[in-house]
């Protein structure tokens, strides 16, 4: 069989140099330096708005077409905004919260208070228009105590602003002022006139200079604010670059809908734009049914030449690709790289990508991923090279350095991640035990993650996500369960009617799973029910139930031993809770925050004799 063929692409080399410490460590770091970056953030707006000033920065969807912004209009508008907050005494003491969604206006103050050296916080828009106890977002503003608050729509966050912005606190909308409170309107602070104290404090601002607060949430379900500064968004910017160094060679395209609250949509992407003169088309879609619509007539006008999404985005595309000849043409024609993060991908899903790109190119679009968290800015690790086996998470990008410890000292054991370099956190805002707690005796950031060699002895192959430390437990027996693999393993078997899927057993005799399903698909198994069923008679129609007991008795056939025996399983019909911790806003789950919210369900899952909604292994 022949080898497939590749869309042709500069990638950076992946050498790897690794030595062994005392103690077992293995040390991992690529054998070159890292190129020159900027200082700061906005010096790459600097630039462009210089070299290419009238190319479109930022663009998104309006009346009759696309609203867009040149880098010599925004880097215009910036330098008013910054004024405007200098003027209003905002300094590095006093950040910014933005509550509201992607937007060019949330892009402009978040470039502004960039500029100006006054960090700013993007908050999870959930936590203001899905919460109903608005904690988090309290949480939030008693630790932040921001100056100014800016949200995109007043009336549609009048509630969360009245739950937890003090009366004090200065707030900024773009329309629809809320009453009963003093309120700014965004575009009275554009017409505003740039002074020379902007560049003055643009000239303060350093690589050690705060330039936003991500917040993310840890086990206990709060959320804790992580330092970006400067230096570590820029450092990783290089990083990126040497490792994909036809970022360089033509400016990018991006159409995106990554909200800019995490890091994957608002450092990676986002500064992927900025950093390489790109354009960003902001795509107000979402992978979700009666969203993703907007996604694909966005791509029916706007082709991307590098495309980021969520595995669940991808797979979502894949039926309007199968459909739409010309969608799926324009598509593939053009795009450079698709690239996902977030969770695993289904083999199902790279398959269909591979086959459709073959169909209408008679190539292959290379299909990578990375590693990263908030804390690293993100790219840590990368797979930058085509063909790379799909969960392949890559080698160290240039200028990280990367430790592995044996788990509990020993050899044979996981491989727990811990990262060091220009582009790690150097910590958690106002929490100097969190921070201290992050990081290890050598200044190494402990990820949490645990890695293992895609070849034993071959880190140039690449390594592969070996699941969270922290999620491992052990069964009644001693025998230790590894939750990752063992989690990707039931999504992909359960393609594509699983959701998600946590995984309980601690201190009991065998492995139980509680399944998130992914209604839409079930559904599909349900010809003779009305359109808008219930959930729950959904899940206990005949056919579907048949297909998750059928891949139950598929896993258990499949298994090796208690560890990785799947013996009982229940369909979740709430979806994970926002509010309990138990999902963030982009849909992943939190294992931990999900067992414990729903201790009872784990319990019946254990019952002897099982209640009829519990699936048995039957193999």
């Amino acid at each position: 069989m022949n080898a497939p063929r590749y869309r042709s692409l500069r990638f950076g080399p992946r050498a790897t140099r690794m030595e062994r410490g005392a103690d077992g460590s293995l040390y991992l770091r690529s054998p070159r330096d890292l190129g020159a970056y900027p200082q700061r953030v906005t010096d790459a707006l600097l630039h462009w708005a210089e070299h290419a000033p009238r190319r479109t920065f930022i663009a998104e969807r309006a009346p009759g077409g696309w609203r867009t912004l040149s880098y010599a209009d925004t880097l215009a508008q910036v330098r008013a905004l910054a004024q405007a907050l200098l003027d209003r005494g905002l300094s590095a003491r006093q950040p910014i919260v933005i509550l509201s969604g992607n937007d060019i206006e949330h892009a402009l103050l978040a470039l502004a208070a960039m500029h100006a050296g006054i960090p700013y916080a993007p908050v999870s828009v959930p936590y203001s228009l899905v919460s109903k106890d608005h904690a988090k977002l309290r949480h939030i503003m008693q630790l932040l105590e921001p100056g100014l608050v800016f949200a995109a729509d007043g009336a549609a966050y009048a509630m969360a602003v009245r739950a937890a912005v003090p009366a004090e606190t200065l707030l900024l909308v773009t329309r629809n002022r809320p009453e009963g409170r003093g309120v700014g309107l965004f575009d009275d602070l554009l017409r505003t006139r740039a002074g020379s104290g902007v560049e003055a404090a643009h000239g303060e601002v350093s690589r050690e200079t705060v330039a936003k607060i991500l917040f993310t949430s840890g086990s206990t379900g709060l959320p804790k604010g992580v330092i970006n500064t400067h230096g570590m968004m820029c450092a990783n910017q290089r990083m990126l670059l040497e490792a994909l160094p036809f970022l360089g060679e033509t400016p990018p395209v991006l159409v995106d809908w990554l909200p800019w609250n995490h890091t994957f949509g608002g450092n990676h992407n986002f500064g992927i734009a900025l950093a390489n003169g790109g354009s960003f088309y902001i795509d107000e879609g979402k992978p979700m049914p009666g969203l993703i619509e907007r996604t694909v007539a966005n791509l029916r006008e706007v082709t991307p030449t590098i495309y980021f999404n969520v595995p669940k985005g991808f797979e979502g595309l894949i039926p309007h690709f199968e459909r739409d000849d010309a969608l799926r043409e324009r598509f593939f024609g053009g795009v450079q790289l698709l690239f996902y993060a977030g969770a695993g991908l289904s083999p199902h899903v790279s398959d269909s990508l591979n086959r459709l790109a073959e169909l209408t190119t008679g190539e292959r679009i290379p299909l990578i991923t990375s590693l990263g968290a908030t804390e690293t800015a993100p790219a840590s690790l990368m797979a930058n090279w085509a063909g790379a086996q799909v969960g392949n998470v890559g080698t160290p990008m240039v200028g990280q350095e990367v430790k592995l410890v044996p788990e509990n000292g020993t050899a044979g054991g996981k491989l727990e991640l811990r990262v060091r370099g220009p582009n790690i956190t150097p910590g958690y805002w106002k929490s100097p035990e969190l921070s201290a707690a992050a990081f290890d005796e050598e200044g190494y950031y402990k990820m949490g993650d645990a890695l293992r060699f895609v070849e034993p002895g071959n880190p140039d192959a690449g390594m592969s996500f070996d699941g969270r430390i922290a999620e491992d437990f052990k069964l009644a027996t001693g025998t230790w369960v590894s939750v990752g693999p063992l989690r990707g393993q039931v999504i992909a078997a359960g393609a594509p009617l699983v959701q998600d899927v946590v995984i309980a057993g601690h201190d009991r005799d065998e492995v139980a799973i509680l399944i998130f399903p992914a209604l839409d698909a079930c559904r599909g198994l349900c010809a003779e029910l009305p359109p808008a069923a219930a959930p729950a008679r959904v899940l206990a129609h005949a056919p579907v139930r048949e297909r998750f007991q059928a891949m139950l008795d598929a896993l258990a056939g499949g298994s090796t031993g208690s560890a990785t025996r799947i013996a009982r399983a229940l369909l979740m019909v709430m979806p994970a809770s926002l509010d309990a911790g138990e999902a963030t806003d982009k849909g992943s789950l939190n294992q931990r925050a999900v067992l414990k919210a729903r201790e009872a369900l784990v319990a019946q899952l254990y019952d002897d004799p099982p209640g009829p909604d519990v699936l048995i292994a039957r193999s």
